[in-house]
């Protein structure tokens, strides 16, 4: 586990663009069973979730169409709830940082770390936006 201190500024980045950062299985079950389209990111303290995941995740907030709720769960911190996100996001290995659009509870669109490695955040934006307008 990370301390805190450590991670708080990373949290808080995408927390201030408006994602929920959720704690425990209950309340990612609860939030990508709803009706409705999800994005999930699962954060991470890496240099490509810094400089690319979340400046992307926030980049394609910018798009007309978007998931009804925005949520987050941090690898190496929250276990409990990254365990639970990635158990929804079989057949996907798991990754971090990633990213997974649920529409109506079922997985529609996945972002694994090799496709945020290296790749600009305008890129990854693109992917994402593009599945917003396809989903959303």
């Amino acid at each position: 586990m990370y301390p805190a201190e450590l991670v708080k500024p990373m949290r808080e980045d995408l927390a201030s663009a408006g994602f929920e950062e959720l704690y425990t299985a209950e309340a990612v079950e609860e939030a990508i069973q709803n009706d409705g389209t999800t994005l999930v990111v699962v954060n991470s303290v890496c240099g490509c979730a810094a400089a690319n995941a979340r400046p992307a995740a926030k980049l394609s907030l910018q798009n007309s169409k978007r998931p009804d709720r925005l949520v987050t769960v941090f690898a190496g911190v929250d276990t409990e709830a990254v365990d639970a996100a990635r158990s929804l996001m079989i057949p996907f290995p798991p990754s971090s940082p990633s990213m997974a659009l649920f529409k109506d509870g079922e997985l529609v669109h996945m972002i694994e770390r090799h496709h945020i490695e290296g790749r600009p955040a305008e890129m990854i934006a693109e992917n994402l936006t593009e599945a917003f307008n396809e989903n959303c």
